[in-house]
């Protein structure tokens, strides 16, 4: 036997130890497919062993994007108190599982997680009636996160932080165009006053002022390497306050003086970070920011007929799309919000489509990086109700979930 077929031995002995080492422990296997108990409360336990410095192994596109852990009874009674469903795999099986998922042939990948991040939720102090998708996920998956709003922004909490939500939020300054329907309701006051007041306390003469300050600091952020998650009206009205800066988009109920009658001739597109080309709606009593949005269209399509499929990419030459377009289904049931969907045309080529209503142009999700940073959009507001008004009841996922498992909706 030569030097080399000796090494080439030895590198293969090893190799060989290597592997049935590391799987000689039982491993702890929850699966993410439609089969699984409770998805949230399973990414919830995930979030919960990172954050006690522990590592796992994501499997994109293994059934559902499962997560494999190593086996502790600690880890495996927290999925019984949790109801989540799990397996057992033996140091046989979890080779098994890593040479399908590893495999060249299959578009799937094993991504190592180690680190833990930092959650914040934008938001008001003042109650406003509609709930906030993702605070009611993070809260039921027992997912710890703070709250911060535009004093924390602008006075740069944000740096402690590694990812940060929006959601249903205004930062045109025009308190949700909501002035026709509850310009005279006690929360829409209380909103307007509270908004106001913060102004006031930051210098600026109008809340729009307010609102684009805290938006080219969360741009700031974005650029410096933080993850921007939005959904609703955060989406598009995050671009229209970076558009419309050197304009006046705001008519007198909202700010206090007309709109630039030629507002829409002065948008600067070269500010904004996913959108572009649109047109904003300075109708004050229509309920609607800018052309980007297809509410209405995908309204004429009806509740059943609103379905939408998420993008599938590679996910070994694409890892962060794939991530971020796990789920247990590829075809989501759409869920309408202020902003529901976004004009494919008026989408940046440099964005990347995460998500689409099938024969349309209508795209639900998306993601863009900015400097050392990245964002996504999502449309809609409540994925647990297709059409969640203003003052509808408080979503109750337990029952939610329970409803899907049942068939009744």
């Amino acid at each position: 036997m030569n030097n080399n077929r000796i090494k080439n031995f030895l590198i293969l002995l090893i190799s060989f130890l290597f592997i049935n080492s590391s799987f000689s422990q039982v491993k702890l296997l929850i699966p993410m497919e439609p089969t699984q108990t409770n998805h949230l409360k399973a990414y919830g336990i995930a979030y919960r062993h990172l954050l006690n410095n522990k590592e796992l192994d994501w499997l994109l596109n293994y059934r559902g994007g499962s997560f494999m852990f190593n086996y502790s009874s600690a880890l495996e009674e927290e999925c019984k108190a949790k109801g989540v469903s799990y397996e057992l795999e033996d140091g046989t099986q979890t080779a098994q599982i890593y040479a399908e998922v590893k495999d060249e042939q299959n578009n799937m990948d094993v991504v190592r997680l180690e680190k833990v991040a930092k959650v914040a939720v934008y938001v008001p102090p003042n109650a406003l009636p509609w709930d906030d998708a993702v605070q009611l996920v993070l809260e039921y998956a027992e997912i710890p996160y703070d709250k911060l709003w535009d004093e924390e922004v602008l006075t740069g909490k944000l740096k402690g932080y590694d990812w940060l939500h929006l959601h249903h939020e205004d930062f045109t300054g025009q308190f949700g165009k909501f002035f026709a329907t509850y310009g005279s309701s006690p929360w829409y006051l209380a909103q307007k006053t509270i908004n106001e007041a913060m102004a006031a306390k930051f210098g600026y003469a109008k809340v729009s002022e307010l609102k684009l300050a805290v938006v080219k600091k969360l741009k700031e952020y974005i650029s410096n390497g933080g993850f921007l998650f939005t959904m609703c009206s955060a989406t598009d009205t995050y671009d229209i306050a970076l558009a419309s800066q050197y304009t006046d988009i705001c008519e007198s109920m909202y700010d206090g003086d007309p709109a630039d009658p030629d507002a829409n001739n002065k948008l600067d597109f070269s500010e904004t970070i996913a959108f572009e080309n649109f047109t904003v709606d300075m109708n004050p009593y229509m309920y609607e920011y800018s052309n980007i949005d297809v509410t209405n269209q995908l309204l004429s399509l009806g509740q059943f007929n609103d379905n939408f499929k998420l993008v599938d990419f590679s996910a070994k030459f694409d890892p962060v799309p794939t991530m971020l377009t796990q789920c247990h289904t590829t075809l989501v049931s759409g869920f309408l919000g202020q902003t529901t969907a976004f004009r494919k045309d008026m989408i940046k080529k440099s964005v990347t489509i995460l998500a689409m209503n099938e024969g349309t142009d209508y795209v639900r999700y998306i993601h863009g990086n900015y400097g050392k940073g990245t964002f996504t959009f999502y449309g809609g507001h409540d994925p647990e109700d297709y059409q969640h008004a203003v003052g509808d009841p408080k979503t109750e996922l337990e029952f939610s979930r329970i409803l899907r498992d049942t068939g009744l909706y």
